[in-house]
């Protein structure tokens, strides 16, 4: 279990920026992304998802092999990320909790539309595995192929 990509996005609606690492302010989110110290709703600090369900989505749409295309900041890789709601866990040193599902929206669909997938059943096919959606509760710094580790539900 560990993470695979990460990524900022600077500006809403710019194009993702890969990382090797990311440095996490508790309360606030990463530093640099478009998102750093926005508290609009529960969750907005920092986004993941499973890297198979994006590969997976590569692979049965046969389109371009871009990582990024969720828009999500972390890839994870071998971790059930819904069975992380409610519960606290950590990636390297810092530690978050998973507070909902990251479902996926209309501009998800919209991006990711094409000939043989409308925007509708985009967000169907990432329904229940669109990610989630995490607040940091440490600061640190977050680097590629951190582990990640429950805390046994504190």
């Amino acid at each position: 279990m560990n993470v695979e990509c990460i990524y900022i996005c600077p500006e809403a609606g710019k194009s993702q920026q890969y990382c090797q690492k990311i440095e996490l302010v508790a309360g606030y989110g990463i530093v640099g992304d478009r998102n750093y110290g926005l508290s609009r709703w529960p969750g907005q600090n920092l986004t993941l998802i499973e890297v198979e369900e994006v590969e997976s989505f590569i692979r049965e749409q046969n389109i371009e092999n871009d990582l990024s295309l969720t828009r999500r900041n972390i890839l994870t890789r071998g971790v059930r990320l819904n069975e992380l709601v409610g519960k606290k866990f950590n990636i390297g040193d810092v530690t978050l909790i998973g507070v909902e599902l990251c479902e996926p929206c209309s501009s998800l669909g919209a991006a990711l539309d094409g000939s043989a997938l409308s925007s509708k059943l985009v967000v169907e096919r990432f329904l229940h595995r669109g990610g989630l959606r995490v607040d940091v509760l440490t600061s640190g710094v977050i680097e590629l192929g951190a582990t990640i580790t429950s805390l046994n539900n504190e």
